[in-house]
């Protein structure tokens, strides 16, 4: 890749996953170096095998969480909440000195359709504290769905807002997120990110109500720009 002018690489950890693969899948297709990471190094190897059958070519490889982060300039995170901590926990060091894109949404696992708990620091803001400040971390993706994500050809009439406390981290994020053909919105500082989140559940609850799948959002109003 080359954005700000330079070439990067990009690990998903959680690349097995349905947001980590449809993500991995995206980014493959626009021509990134992607490397999908995993607890099981073999899982996250036969994950990228069968992305890259897909694609038709060999863009994306599979490693353990730790050497996708060690190799890696951006490291895009899409796990549930409840293994937030420990995967960061397995990847801090490899962590420092680069950007990490949180797509983390606190969501309750005992009452779905909630987060946890009510009055809760956001899913960076908790990845932030506890890396440290030579990580900076951004939030992206938390209300799109894997659906929309997966087929890379396929136009999605949804933004993707941006949060974290750098401003240039946010920049590089957005460069990142038009490269899987969303629009990204600057949405500011850090703890504009809980917002974000509150959305997720929200969406989940108009596909219920609606018998959709795929509901995201669309903000209007701002000046538009082609993509």
């Amino acid at each position: 890749m080359d954005t700000f002018g330079v070439a990067m690489k990009i690990a998903i950890l959680g690349g097995t996953g349905r947001e980590g693969a449809a993500l991995a899948l995206r980014w493959a297709a626009s021509g990134e170096d992607v490397i999908i990471g995993s607890r099981d190094e073999t899982r996250a190897v036969a994950a990228a095998d069968d992305l890259n059958r897909a694609l038709g070519k060999t863009t994306i490889r599979g490693a353990s969480n730790r050497q996708a982060a060690e190799e890696a300039d951006v490291v895009v995170l899409t796990v549930p909440a409840t293994a937030h901590l420990a995967i960061l926990a397995e990847v801090r060091e490899a962590l420092q000195g680069k950007l990490l894109i949180d797509a983390t949404v606190s969501l309750d696992p005992d009452a779905p359709g909630r987060l946890s708990p009510p009055n809760h620091r956001s899913a960076i803001e908790e990845a932030q504290a506890f890396l440290g400040p030579r990580t900076n971390v951004v939030a992206a993706f938390q209300n799109i769905s894997h659906r929309l994500l997966r087929e890379p050809n396929r136009r999605i009439d949804c933004d993707v807002l941006v949060c974290g406390d750098d401003p240039q981290s946010r920049q590089l994020a957005m460069a990142l997120v038009e490269k899987t053909g969303l629009r990204a919105l600057d949405a500011g500082a850090a703890h504009f990110a809980r917002t974000v989140e509150a959305l997720t559940p929200l969406l989940l609850e108009l596909n219920r109500r609606y018998k959709a799948k795929e509901a995201g959002i669309r903000i209007t109003g701002l000046p538009e720009k082609e993509r």
